[in-house]
């Protein structure tokens, strides 16, 4: 029954692997040199706003997974090697943006994993540089790393980014950076992450003192309830500051998320916008938020010391990504231009409601891509030696 399962699971993963590199090949030629953020009915030109300038990272980063997955050698490889470094390129500049706190989305998705296939070290040191800019939004008296929105205000989503940081102090044995990174994480865990693992998207502090004032959110329903989005990205983020710090409170932290996750999420494992959502628009999900919750359970599964709770959340990221790719993915519809439906970017703001947004491609391809390499060399569920170890 296992071996039925993982195979049948390989057939349906593949086919929506294929179906993103189609849908990337046809936005690529459709609209040349265009980064898009969110669709309008499918459509990913329009002239809607953007909010912030943070999604550019995603479209190539897509391609490098496309890479890594067809390995070198083809044609097709090579395709989208030429494509990912075209559309890669135009984003060094942004290595000194002081104005965002995504610098980790934009270049963790590009240019890490540019050097990763290459080990070139220019390209290696775009990613510390980055990670360099990001460290200078630093408040001192608060101890965070300040959003773009607010010099008083700090979002969960930085978390995200967070990691840009660790990698920068690694690479260049720079304390104060690793320090920066570490000080973040635990104001975030202090003040965002609630006691039962649910998150605050963003949180306000008296700039003259560096007292915390209270939660709040820009995308969530109430400053109180719990942003499904912000959740998954403190699951995924606080996984991957263990993974450079191997401080056991962030692994603590990830999990307590991931288990908030799982027990409040629907049984197809796709939750809504926010799990405190008014009756006007609680039937609305977020399949953005769902995507990122299966690639960071991917990530978390390999670093939990129970063998049981590890096959868990790995277990429960395959449940994800399968409902995905047979209830949201838009293969059946062919105006439609993304790849997943069922996004959600800022309610508030209706720009990206119930569409395709582009973070909820990139990391459900991410998820794609992990689960396909492992079952690729299993036919069983992942061994404990895949569990422990690191990508």
């Amino acid at each position: 029954m296992i071996q039925f399962i993982y195979e049948s699971d390989k057939e349906l993963f593949e086919s929506a692997f294929r179906f993103a590199q189609k849908q990337v090949k046809r936005l690529i030629e459709t609209y040349p040199d265009f980064y898009p953020m969110y669709t309008v009915s499918g459509a990913w030109k329009h002239a809607g706003p953007a909010w912030t300038h943070w999604c550019d990272g995603f479209l190539p980063g897509m391609m490098w997974l496309f890479v890594r997955h067809l390995g070198s050698g083809d044609a097709e490889s090579e395709y989208w090697t030429e494509q990912a470094i075209r559309y890669s390129k135009p984003l060094e500049p942004r290595k000194n943006d002081r104005d965002v706190h995504d610098l980790g989305f934009i270049f963790f998705s590009t240019y890490y994993r540019w050097y990763r296939m290459t080990r070139d070290p220019a390209i290696r040191e775009v990613v510390i540089q980055a990670g360099r800019t990001l460290a200078k939004r630093f408040n001192e008296n608060g101890q965070y790393l300040r959003s773009f929105v607010a010099e008083d205000s700090i979002f969960i989503d930085i978390m995200m980014n967070v990691g840009i940081i660790f990698y920068a102090a690694r690479e260049t044995n720079d304390k104060r950076l690793r320090d920066v990174a570490v000080r973040h994480c635990i104001t975030t865990r202090r003040y965002l992450v609630r006691g039962d693992g649910s998150t605050a998207h963003e949180g306000i502090f008296n700039l003259e003192t560096g007292e915390f004032l209270r939660q709040s959110t820009q995308q969530g329903f109430r400053g109180d309830s719990c942003w499904s989005r912000g959740l998954t990205w403190s699951l995924y983020g606080f996984t991957t500051s263990y993974e450079y710090s191997r401080d056991p409170r962030f692994l603590h932290t990830a999990e307590a998320c991931a288990d908030y996750y799982i027990t409040h999420t629907p049984a197809d494992g796709v939750p809504p916008w926010d799990y405190n959502a008014p009756p006007e628009n609680r039937s609305l999900v977020d399949s953005s938020a769902a995507a990122i919750a299966a690639a960071g359970l991917l990530r978390l599964c390999r670093h939990i010391g129970d063998p049981m709770k590890g096959h868990f959340y790995w277990s429960t990221a395959i449940h994800i990504l399968r409902t995905l790719c047979t209830d949201y993915l838009a293969a059946s519809d062919r105006g439609w231009g993304g790849v997943l439906k069922g996004g959600v970017y800022h309610l508030h703001k209706s720009l990206g409601v119930d569409e395709s947004v582009m973070w909820g491609e990139y990391f459900f391809t991410e998820a794609l891509e992990e689960a396909l390499r492992i079952l690729r060399t299993s036919s069983q569920a992942p061994t404990a030696r895949y569990l422990n170890s690191r990508s």
